[in-house]
């Protein structure tokens, strides 16, 4: 990545991850059917190409194994460097294998492993965001990917820990520095918030503070530039990860890169007027935004190589990208149901062009499912130094944390 872009707020040096220079010290979390390369593509594009981009989460057996779909998701565009792969895995033997393919075939320059997910049908089974809490298991998978790696930096995604009495994200940090990780990222919530409540930056600011070896990322509630800038300031890490906060909004790295290099913390749309230099006070028009919407859906139809694919595939982020403007239900169902490009076009074109961005649309987006019980299997919290395993029912094409 570019070695040379200031970081002014707070001022200090570049986010290191191994061999590579991250600046502005910002993450495109992976996200399950999101993450992709044509929305890696949009977001790069937004940035000038700063920052990093992780591909969706790839489970270590389906790698290993060759799935058919699973070999696609690992496919980078030429102009994606670094190229960074998460793996999802509970079994070390498996994840070991999986790294040395990405090694020998090189199909990778970083690995992420997540640790965050907190669905019930992973963690029922030990998996996802309840296996940090069973110590040496996490430490063999650590081992594994870290051994297997050769020069290739491997850093950990998780979360606090299970629920507030059992809470694991100190001890993971510090097996991660003993393992040779070399970043960690935090989400601020526990499994059992799932995307409810308010992230505790406290944390971030706590584990900084137990792992000063190695760089720590910061992830939960950056909804704006604004709220990455705030997040350094107040917790002292190194670098930030948004997930939901680019849902239906690509652009918010154009944002980022603009305030972390300014110096400043714009909320809302700061460089998302760049998409043809009209935007109202707070953000694009909705013109601009039906615009991004268009190359989105045709990105995903050459990505997967049918044009209907690709706009079926698409739907899942309409109600995104049109959040807070006025479509009306009749036609927001018919943009919900789209077919074919041309068909999208016509509806968009439907719509007032020239709405200004709504006050309210940089607010929380995705999902915000309150906090439940964490399903664990059974007697999992009796022993967190036991020789438990996750079984391979855990291996889930979910993602999270």
């Amino acid at each position: 990545m570019t070695a040379d872009a200031t970081l002014a707020p707070p001022a200090r040096g570049a986010l290191r991850i191994g061999p590579h220079t991250v600046t502005p010290p910002v993450v495109l979390a992976p996200m399950a059917g999101i993450t992709n390369a044509p929305f890696r593509t949009l977001c790069r594009e937004f940035s000038g190409g700063k920052g990093l981009f992780v591909s969706e989460m790839i489970t270590t057996r389906a790698l290993v194994e060759r799935n058919e779909k699973t070999m696609q998701l690992v496919h980078f565009d030429a102009s994606e460097t670094p190229r960074s792969i998460q793996l999802y895995g509970v079994d070390p033997v498996t994840v070991g294998r999986a790294v040395r393919m990405i090694v020998d075939e090189n199909l990778a320059d970083h690995i992420d492993l997540n640790f965050g997910c907190p669905v019930p049908k992973v963690t029922r089974k030990g998996g996802g965001s309840a296996l940090p809490y069973k110590r040496n298991l996490l430490r063999a998978i650590l081992r594994a990917a870290v051994g297997n790696a050769g020069s290739l930096p491997v850093t950990i995604k998780m979360r606090k820990g299970i629920d507030d009495d059992h809470l694991t994200y100190l001890d993971a940090g510090r097996i991660a520095v003993e393992e040779g990780v070399a970043a960690v990222a935090l989400h601020g919530r526990t499994a059992a918030q799932h995307y409810g409540g308010t992230a505790d930056w406290d944390a971030i600011a706590r584990l900084k503070e137990h792992v000063p070896e190695i760089p720590v990322l910061g992830n939960g509630d950056i909804w704006c530039a604004e709220d990455a800038v705030r997040m350094m300031r107040e917790t002292g890490c190194d670098g930030v990860v948004v997930g939901r906060g680019c849902l239906g909004r690509p652009w918010l790295f154009g944002d980022l890169v603009a305030a972390f290099e300014a110096g400043t913390g714009a909320g809302g749309g700061a460089g998302a007027g760049d998409i043809d230099g009209r935007r109202g006070p707070a953000g694009p028009r909705f013109g601009e935004v039906a615009a991004v919407m268009r190359r989105h859906a045709d990105l995903l139809g050459r990505w997967l190589g049918d044009e209907a694919r690709g706009v079926i595939d698409f739907r899942k982020h309409v109600a995104w990208y049109t959040k807070g403007f006025a479509v009306g239900s009749d036609l927001r169902r018919s943009l919900a149901t789209v077919s074919s490009l041309a068909e999208l076009d016509d509806l968009l074109g439907k719509l007032d062009q020239e709405q200004e961005w709504p006050a309210h649309a940089d607010g929380p987006r995705g999902r915000t499912a309150p906090g439940k019980r964490v399903v664990l299997p059974d007697g999992w919290l009796a022993d967190p130094w036991d020789g438990a395993t996750a079984g391979p029912e855990a291996e889930s094409d979910t993602s999270g944390g």
